[in-house]
C-alpha cells in the first residue's frame, strides 16, 4: 500500500509540473528545474540565520568580556591597613603576637599584641621543667610510663610505649627537646602531692615571677586552657635562662634516652630546626603548637652581643614561626637596625 500511494502522489506531482512548464513563457520553457520551489527554504537565507544567530552569542560574549574589563580596570583597589607600630623591617611578620625584648638594658624592641591572653601549647613545658628542678627531685630515679601518662585532650601519638622505665632526667630531656608529652605527664603524676600538687605548683610559680595574666591547668600544655601573654612569656623565657639544664637540653639537636624495661635505645631530635641547623647562636628554645594555639616559638638568642628574646605566638604556619624569626634577626642586623627602645621600658 505504501509504495502505490508514493506512486500516485509522484504521478499527480508530474502532471502539475506539466500544466506549469506549460504556463512558462518561451524562452524559459527548456529551462532546468533547480528545486529552488519555495524562496524561503534557499541556501541564501538559511546561511543568512544561521550567521545571525552565531553573531548574537558573539555579541553578548563581547559584552561580557568588556563589563569584566570594565570592571577590572576601573574597580575600587583594596586599602591595606597597617597598624602604626610595626616598624618598616617587620611588617611581613605573620604571628598574632610578638614581643622581641633586649634582655641587657630591659627595653622592649618590638612589640605586637603583647598583653593578648592567648593558649601558649608546650611552651608550658619550660614552666614545667623548672618546677621539676626547683622540687630538687633525683633525676637518676626511674619512672614508668603508665596508662594514666596518655594524651586523652588531643590523642597525639607517642613515641613512649605504657610500660617504658626511663631516668626522670631522660623524661626531661625529651619534655624539652623533643615536647614528648607522656614525658611531661610523667614527670607531674611523679611529684610529690601528684598532678594537682604540681599544678598548683605551676600557677605558685608563675606568680613569684610576676606573670600575672597567665593560668596553668596543664603540665604538657595540650590543655587550650594554658593561658599567657607575650609580655608574661618574655618573663618566664628570663627565668628559664637561668638554669643550665634548661639551656643545655633545649639547645641539643639530636639524643637518645634507653628503655631500662627492655634496653631499646629511644632517639629523638629538637622540634626547633634552628637548632638543628646550627646558623644561629641559640641559649634557650622552645616551641609549641595545638589548634587553639597555633604555632609558637619562644628563643633567647645572642644578636650582635645582645641578649635577645624572642616571643611568637600563633604564626600562621608550620614553618612561619621561623621565618618570622629570621626576619626579626635580619632587622636587628641590618644595616639602619639599632637596638634603641621602639617602645616604653619594659
Amino acid at each position: 500500500m505504501a509504495r502505490i500511494r508514493v506512486f500516485l502522489i509522484s504521478v499527480a506531482f508530474g502532471g502539475l509540473l506539466a500544466n506549469n512548464a506549460q504556463a512558462v513563457p518561451g524562452n524559459l520553457a527548456g529551462a532546468k528545474y533547480t528545486g529552488a520551489v519555495h524562496s524561503h527554504y534557499s541556501k541564501k537565507k538559511r546561511y543568512r540565520r544561521r550567521y545571525r544567530r552565531y553573531s548574537r552569542k558573539r555579541y553578548r560574549r563581547s559584552r561580557r568580556m568588556s563589563s569584566r574589563r570594565h570592571y577590572r580596570r576601573y574597580r575600587r583597589p583594596r586599602r591595606v591597613r597597617t597598624p602604626r607600630y610595626v616598624r618598616p623591617g617587620l611588617r611581613a611578620l605573620r604571628a598574632t603576637s610578638v614581643a622581641i625584648l633586649n634582655q641587657n638594658n630591659g627595653s622592649l624592641l618590638y612589640g605586637k599584641n603583647i598583653h593578648q591572653r592567648r593558649s601558649i601549647a608546650s611552651v608550658t613545658k619550660l614552666m614545667t621543667a623548672m618546677v621539676v628542678l626547683d622540687a630538687r627531685l633525683r633525676l637518676d630515679q626511674p619512672i614508668r610510663i603508665s596508662y594514666f601518662d596518655k594524651d586523652f585532650i588531643k590523642f597525639s601519638r607517642s613515641r613512649l610505649p605504657v610500660g617504658a622505665l626511663l631516668r626522670r632526667k631522660d623524661l626531661l630531656f625529651m619534655a624539652l627537646a623533643a615536647s614528648e608529652n607522656r614525658a611531661s605527664h610523667a614527670l607531674a603524676r611523679t611529684y610529690p602531692g601528684g598532678k594537682k600538687a604540681f599544678i598548683r605548683a605551676m600557677n605558685k610559680k608563675a606568680r613569684e615571677l610576676g606573670m600575672t595574666n597567665t593560668h596553668f591547668t596543664d603540665s604538657s600544655g595540650l590543655s587550650a586552657s594554658n593561658k599567657s601573654t607575650a609580655a608574661d612569656l618574655l618573663k618566664l623565657v628570663a627565668a628559664a635562662y637561668k638554669y643550665p639544664t634548661i639551656r643545655e637540653m633545649t639547645t641539643t639537636s639530636r639524643s637518645w634516652a634507653i628503655d631500662l624495661s627492655s634496653g631499646r635505645i629511644i632517639q629523638f631530635n629538637n622540634t626547633n630546626r634552628l637548632v638543628r641547623r646550627g646558623t644561629w647562636n641559640i641559649n634557650l628554645s622552645k616551641t609549641g603548637f595545638i589548634r587553639e594555639a597555633g604555632y609558637c616559638l619562644v628563643m633567647h638568642t645572642s644578636i650582635r652581643n645582645k641578649n635577645i628574646i624572642m616571643v611568637i605566638l600563633n604564626s600562621s604556619g608550620k614553618w612561619a614561626k621561623f621565618g618570622d624569626a629570621n626576619r626579626v634577626r635580619k632587622w636587628l642586623t641590618g644595616k639602619y637596625a639599632s637596638f634603641r627602645s621602639a617602645a616604653s621600658k619594659y
